[in-house]
């Protein structure tokens, strides 16, 4: 097996911009789309879908930067670590927020749950139905990430058993350009013969935007800048002083990506509007962890606070501002008005803060406790 030499670790002050940005850009859609609003609103979150496409950019780019890390310092994938980092990580807010949804269904901001199963074992975008299943259909975003990474560390700890960790940019490559195929053949035969009937937009979500199959991009170029920047030192040294002309390519395959999407439930964008989008969020990741680019120079206490609360606020967020539209029409508020918005995005941010505080940041430090063991040696009077 190649050894690579490990790169030095820094604070990455430009993902938390993003991670800010995305959170926000989520955060704008859903309250526009689903709950009473400012008509400011509407304009500014008409692209917000593509927030999730930037967290899920991010995360592979993250996701996999760590398990590259060990590959590069000869230790190989360490699947129980991972496993442990990501069941703290994920699990406790995700479980919590499930609770509330199953336990208090006037807190629920749609008509129904899908089956609590699917929840369970992370499947509940498979097959979405919005029309019967609309609550908390935004776990949809976690079932594929949290698919994905059960099967990364798997093709990677098989690539290094056989020697072809090298081959990993061709399957890649394969499950990219495999990726339109799969739109295409979904649109062809799923959504356009029932083109103009009441259900088309139901049958576009459950089969386009939804499965695993159909939104992989977002993950695998994450994943590839990872690979590009840990196993290609001289490619990334040749980039490090161009972050700011990243940042504005992918503001440009972004334009495009917005037009090209303006019917999202077009051929065009069918098939072609993710990847174009997560390749424009791509560029800008790199931009993002290129010393010296804007993004990656400037530290804010906003973005700091909003990434770090970015998880449990993109859980929460429906719950909050349905609850608070609740109470605040009980009061008489125009939930249209500028003050409702306020109102409820200051309570999303508050409770995003208090579950951070309360429940993150405790099982994080039992993380770290657990994972501090398994380095210990095992006692003499212990055999396995």
């Amino acid at each position: 097996m190649t050894t690579f030499k490990p790169a030095p670790l820094r604070h990455l002050h430009g993902l938390d911009h993003l991670r800010a940005f995305a959170i926000t850009f989520v955060f704008l859609y859903h309250y526009g789309r689903i709950f009473p609003h400012p008509a400011w609103t509407n304009t500014i979150s008409a692209f917000g879908w593509t927030g999730v496409d930037l967290f899920f950019v991010l995360s592979g780019y993250l996701i996999a930067s760590q398990l590259f890390a060990g590959i590069a310092a000869g230790k190989g994938v360490d699947f129980p670590t991972f496993f442990i980092k990501r069941v703290f990580r994920i699990l406790p807010a995700y479980l919590l927020t499930l609770g509330v949804y199953v336990a208090l269904p006037s807190f629920r901001e749609r008509e129904a749950l899908a089956p609590l199963w699917k929840y369970l074992t992370f499947t509940q975008n498979l097959g979405l139905d919005l029309r019967t299943q609309g609550t908390f259909s935004h776990a949809w975003s976690l079932c594929i990430e949290e698919q994905f990474y059960l099967v990364l560390p798997l093709v990677l700890i098989a690539l290094l058993a056989m020697k072809q960790l090298r081959k990993g940019a061709w399957l890649l490559a394969f499950l990219f350009a495999g990726g339109f195929v799969l739109r295409a053949f979904c649109w062809d035969h799923f959504v356009a013969p029932f083109q103009g009937e009441d259900d088309a937009w139901v049958r576009w979500y459950t089969w386009l935007y939804y499965p695993t199959f159909c939104r992989l991009d977002g993950l695998l170029v994450g994943v590839s800048v990872a690979a590009l920047f840990r196993f290609k030192p001289a490619v990334k040294a040749r980039l490090q002083p161009h972050g700011n002309l990243l940042l504005l390519a992918g503001i440009a395959v972004l334009t495009a990506a917005y037009f090209t999407c303006a019917d999202p439930e077009s051929y065009a964008a069918s098939v072609a509007g993710f990847p174009l989008t997560d390749l424009g969020y791509g560029s800008i990741v790199m931009g993002a962890v290129c010393q010296g680019s804007i993004l990656d120079k400037y530290r804010t206490g906003i973005t700091v606070r909003l990434a770090t609360w970015s998880y449990v606020l993109y859980l929460t967020h429906k719950i909050v501002i349905h609850v608070t539209q609740n109470g605040l029409r009980a009061w008489g508020w125009d939930l249209e008005s500028n003050a409702t918005f306020a109102v409820c995005t200051v309570a999303c941010l508050v409770v995003a803060w208090l579950l951070n505080r309360l429940l993150e940041k405790p099982f994080l430090r039992l993380r770290n406790r657990v994972l501090q063991k398994r380095k210990q040696p095992m006692p003499a009077a212990v055999t396995v």
